[in-house]
């Protein structure tokens, strides 16, 4: 697996086999492509991936476990990890 950050429009950290999987979760949950989605997405190592996850927060506003984040991370399923929702 490996992991994407998206920094415009919208800030987004993805985990997906490709980076075309990546770019289809971000369009499919985050934002539109305006064109410039595949030169603003880039892959990024696991360890960045989960300290970046490891400071993301739940819908109530709480810091996620290490468990759940481990999880996330170590999974075989495709996911968005986060987004910056203050945009």
């Amino acid at each position: 697996m490996k992991f994407f950050k998206v920094r415009d429009p919208y800030i987004a950290l993805i985990k997906a086999k490709t980076k075309e999987n990546a770019m289809t979760i971000y369009t499919d949950t985050v934002a539109d492509d305006d064109g410039s989605l595949s030169e603003e997405i880039t892959e990024v190592t696991e360890i960045y991936a989960a300290i970046r996850h490891s400071r993301t927060v739940d819908a109530d506003e709480r810091i996620l476990s290490i468990e759940k984040v481990l999880e996330d991370i170590t999974n075989g399923e495709e996911m968005l990890l986060g987004m910056d929702t203050s945009v």
